[in-house]
């Protein structure tokens, strides 16, 4: 029996640059509920809590508007 070879350089992430584009389609994706706020956060490169806070920010300037 052989050992199975893990290839370490697979698993690891390119760590992701944070830019207004990334962020401002976060911020849609987690308004709209397409995404948790981890996926969000991933996707930025941000870590859960700068995403909860720039979602908030977000939010604070982007009011719900109800059309009925």
């Amino acid at each position: 029996m052989t050992p199975q070879k893990i290839n370490y350089k697979a698993l690891k992430e390119e760590p992701v640059k944070t830019t207004p584009e990334n962020v401002k389609e976060a911020n849609q994706n987690l308004f709209c509920a397409k995404w948790n706020l981890p996926q969000a956060a991933k996707h930025c490169g941000m870590s859960t809590k700068e995403m909860k806070l720039t979602f908030f920010e977000y939010l604070k300037y982007h009011p719900i508007e109800l059309n009925f």
